[in-house]
Parts: structure tokens; sequence; C-alpha cells
């Protein structure tokens, strides 16, 4: 493992100018017109610093609120994201947190020979009452192909395995490989509460969701003008298995697509949903908040105890913000 030098940002600390090719110094989008039924986003990076002026999450949390998204599930994608997504569900009352090895995370795991001992952190981090969610997990063959395809499916029936030893949801990731992960979840048994987090299927895999009582979780992206067989696929689900989230950064709705995602943005997408559906917008969010707390349960039913640095034990109102956030 290489030393850790002073000066260095937190292990769990991503930048999106370092996974993505250009420039990413734009910013925010104005808040849109709040909810006046509260939703809650089922699937957000707040780790990930994105923009010319990236938000801490305390201030992605307080721009959600005021917008009418009253909590998050902070998601991590390898061992320091979920430990830390982990952490933060434990001490603020408006996260709660999905832990796993992402699909493109597992290959590289397995040949560095640590898979197996990541795969162990993810299930002792499950046990948290807070953590009510595996995921992200899953299949991705648009990054991963060949021989590391083995590592990836041997990753995500682990995940199957954890969610199901702690009948917590489990979120999957699935990109390009919609039979494959069907396929899957059929032989090992899906747990109770299955979601495909950022739905990218048509209205045939929605028919295959509905048929098993699977959940369909739309971000951003169904409100783009290409996204035609999502669109679809929103029509045909039942609607008490449909949630919504933002996949923070990533995947800013329309009217602000190309700049950096966030909570607070999720009203964009609803209202998009609402009239695709032609159902009132109150109703849907109304909808939507009693089909999440069908899944991860309610954001205060395991209230945080202490709201202290779970490392240095500082007072949470006086935490400094992570370096890569303005002040």
């Amino acid at each position: 493992m290489a030393q850790k030098t002073p000066g260095d940002p937190p292990a769990h600390l991503r930048t999106r100018g370092s996974m993505e090719a250009g420039d990413r110094k734009v910013a925010y989008p104005t808040a849109p017109e709040p909810l006046t039924v509260p939703v809650y986003d089922n699937h957000a990076h707040l780790e990930i610093a994105d923009g010319e002026n990236p938000l801490d999450f305390r201030e992605h949390l307080d721009r959600a609120g005021a917008a009418g998204v009253h909590g998050v599930v902070q998601v991590g994608t390898d061992v320091p994201t979920s430990l830390w997504s982990a952490d933060v569900a434990a001490i603020e009352p408006r996260v709660l947190a999905a832990v796993a090895i992402h699909p493109n995370e597992a290959p590289e795991l397995h040949q560095k020979g640590t898979l197996d001992d990541a795969l162990h952190v993810i299930d002792d981090l499950a046990k948290r009452p807070r953590v009510v969610a595996i995921g992200e997990t899953g299949l991705d063959y648009f990054r991963t192909e060949g021989a590391l395809l083995a590592p990836q499916r041997r990753s995500f029936i682990e995940h199957i395995r954890i969610a199901k030893s702690h009948n917590v949801a489990l979120q999957i990731h699935d990109r390009d490989a919609h039979q494959d992960v069907v396929d899957i979840l059929l032989a090992e048994g899906a747990p109770e509460r299955t979601v495909f987090h950022c739905y990218s299927g048509d209205a045939e895999l929605a028919e295959i969701l509905n048929e098993h009582g699977w959940y369909a979780s739309f971000a951003g992206n169904v409100t783009f003008k290409n996204a035609k067989g999502m669109q679809a696929a929103l029509s045909v689900m039942d609607r008490s298995h449909i949630l919504i989230e933002t996949d923070t950064p990533f995947l800013t709705p329309i009217p602000h697509r190309g700049k950096p995602n966030s909570p607070y943005l999720i009203p964009h997408t609803l209202r998009f949903m609402a009239g695709l559906l032609e159902v009132d917008e109150n109703l849907l969010a109304a909808q939507l908040t009693d089909n999440t707390f069908g899944v991860y349960g309610r954001w205060d039913d395991n209230p945080p105890a202490v709201r202290t640095n779970p490392v240095t034990g500082q007072p949470w109102s006086t935490l400094e913000p992570s370096p890569f956030h303005a002040s």
C-alpha cells in the first residue's frame, strides 16, 4: 500500500475531474422551485467534488433540504468510500448509507489479491444500523471485459449474499448487462428489496422488474431527449416500485445537463416524471417517499446517538470542510 504523505486528501475523497476527461470548472445550477411534498435521494456520491466551487457534503444536504429533499442515501464504491459513508450516516440524521465494491473496482482488487479482504469489510459494515443497503454492485460490460468479468461476477454474487444475510436492500449497477444481471439474481435468489439504480433498461426489462417485485430508480438522465427507452420503462413500471435519485455528481437533469449535479436538483427530475406519467407532482412525491421508506426504512428509525467526528471526537458543527471543497 502506498504511504500517505502529509497534505494528502483523505482516502475517500474523489474529484470528478480525475475520473473523466475535460475541464470541470463549471458552476452549480441555481436552485429549482422547492417541492411541496418532500422526497429522498436514494443514490448519491457526496464525496466526489465537482464544479468550480465544490460543495462540502453538508452544503449539499442544506441545499437539498431547502428544495424539499429531506435525506440522501450516500453510496460507497470501495472500502474508503464505504467506510466514510457508514461513518457519516452514523452521525448525520439526513444520511443513510449503502456500502459495496463497485463492479469496476472488483477486478482491480482481484488482480491485487485483496478482493476477499474488501468484501469482508463490506460484510462488517452492513451490521451497522444506518447502513441500509449493499451497493452499488452488479455488472458493467461497458468498462470491464474478457477475463476480468469473472471476478466482477463473483463480487456481485458475494454482495447478493451479504445483502440477504443482513436483510438490507441491494442497489444494482447494471451497465450493458441487463440479461446477465437478471440471470444472476434469479439463480442466486434476489434480496427482498432489490433496486436497479440509475435504471437504464427499456420497457421489456421493466416488465421483468414488475414480475419479480424489483425496484427501478430513475435519475436525471430520464429527462434526456435520447432516453425514450427509459421513459417507456417508467410508464410501465408499477408505481409502488419506482424510486428517484441523482447519482450526484453525475447525470444532471434537463435543463442543467452538463453542470454538476446535487440532491437539490431532484425537483427537475420529479416534475419531468410527473409530466410523463400525467400525475400531480405532489401525489408522485408522496408515492416516491412511501416507496423509499419501504425499501430503506425511515431516516429517523435508528437516529444518530452522538453527532461528533468518529475519528477525532470533534463536534460535528465545527468540522472543517474537506480539502477539495470551498470553506
